[in-house]
């Protein structure tokens, strides 16, 4: 008469063995166990499964948050000239694994990885042309700079293209960056002028902290050139 309560065991037990298989459940659920007083039912062999294996699915034992890190735009880049004109940023352009909130890591020529626990708060892109904007609203030299989305009547595109934005590690550890930018007239598509940008900063490591220091610097620096160089174009 036992075994098609048996049966009804094995089935509840089999629905929530893939819970009990993730990492940091099972140890758990054991300790939970040990505290719990004798199941002499199999209703409540039922019941005891299901409570044990929810453990999973209420994330408990699941990896910690993988850290994610910003970028600062550079303060008030000094230059001459004066203020002319308004400017729209678009997102730049980027290769695929460039184009996502990974790290990049190049051990060598060639080859390409990302960094293990760390990420960036938001798609590349999308976090470089706000910290771009930025970088052109704190020098005060343009009368209006934004999105092609904050409706700006624009005078002027910046088109940027990452070439580079990575962690370097051989011969040794650095923080380097490397943009192409264009200068693109608003009412004619005139390319106003181009130019490449690129700086590397030494690296105090390799961990996710270390290497964002060491690729923000050279990202500041860049960034520095580009609103210089900018304000002599146009």
């Amino acid at each position: 008469m036992q075994w098609p309560s048996l049966k009804v065991a094995r089935v509840a037990l089999a629905a929530v063995r893939p819970w009990i298989a993730r990492p940091g459940c099972w140890s758990r659920c054991v300790a939970v166990s040990r505290l719990a007083p004798p199941v002499r039912s199999v209703a409540g062999v039922i019941v005891f499964a299901l409570l044990t294996g929810a453990c999973a699915g209420l994330g408990i034992g699941a990896k910690d948050p993988v850290p994610a890190f910003n970028l600062r735009a550079p303060a008030a880049v000094q230059r001459s000239g004066a203020i002319r004109g308004q400017m729209v940023v678009p997102e730049p352009s980027a290769i695929s694994v460039l184009d996502s909130e990974r790290i990049v890591v190049r051990p060598s020529a060639g080859q390409v990885a990302t960094l293990a626990g760390a990420q960036w708060s938001d798609r590349l892109p999308k976090l470089l042309q706000a910290r771009i904007v930025e970088a052109f609203e704190n020098s005060s030299r343009l009368r209006s700079v934004g999105r092609p989305t904050d409706g700006l009547t624009a005078d002027y595109q910046l088109l940027v293209d990452v070439r580079a934005f990575q962690l370097s590690v051989a011969p040794e550890a650095v923080g380097e960056v490397e943009i192409a930018a264009k200068i693109v007239a608003g009412g004619s598509g005139r390319i106003v002028g181009g130019r490449v940008f690129r700086a590397t900063t030494p690296a105090a490591g390799t961990d996710g902290a270390e290497a964002v220091a060491a690729i923000e610097t050279s990202f500041q620096d860049v960034t520095a050139q580009l609103v210089r160089w900018v304000g002599r174009v146009i």
